[in-house]
């Protein structure tokens, strides 16, 4: 059973940057793809970002593209998200999930309901 485990989140002013760090354990972590989500409040569950199991593919929101960049650690079993030019809407909870990598497709990485395995969450606020 996969065990994720967010942290780094915190409080920054707009425009300062963040490093968030998920890391994994109970499972083969390159045999996943992983994802970021985050959820405001009032609001659905929005995809970030995603990676592929080998760390060859990547996937952006719209939103976040040239501002955040996802990567992977196999070796450390960590999938981390560098929050960069960061602004008051991407105040949230951000999460980290995994999926059989086998089921990342074009169709699937942004859903939410694909993810098998999901952390805590750790809050973002950005103040303005």
């Amino acid at each position: 059973q996969v065990q994720l485990v967010e942290s780094g989140g915190g409080l920054v002013q707009a425009g300062g940057s963040l490093r968030l760090s998920c890391a994994a354990s109970g499972g083969t972590f390159s045999r996943y793809a992983m994802g970021w989500f985050r959820q405001a409040p009032g609001k659905e569950r929005e995809f970030v970002a995603s990676i592929s199991g080998s760390g060859g593919s990547t996937y952006y929101a719209d939103s976040v593209k040239g501002r955040l960049t996802i990567s992977r650690d196999n070796a450390k079993n960590t999938v981390y998200l560098e929050m960069n030019s960061l602004k008051p809407e991407d105040t949230a909870v951000y999460y980290c999930a995994a999926i059989p990598d086998w089921k990342y497709l074009s169709s699937t990485y942004y859903s939410p309901n694909e993810y098998a395995f999901w952390g805590q969450g750790t809050q973002v606020t950005v103040s303005s």
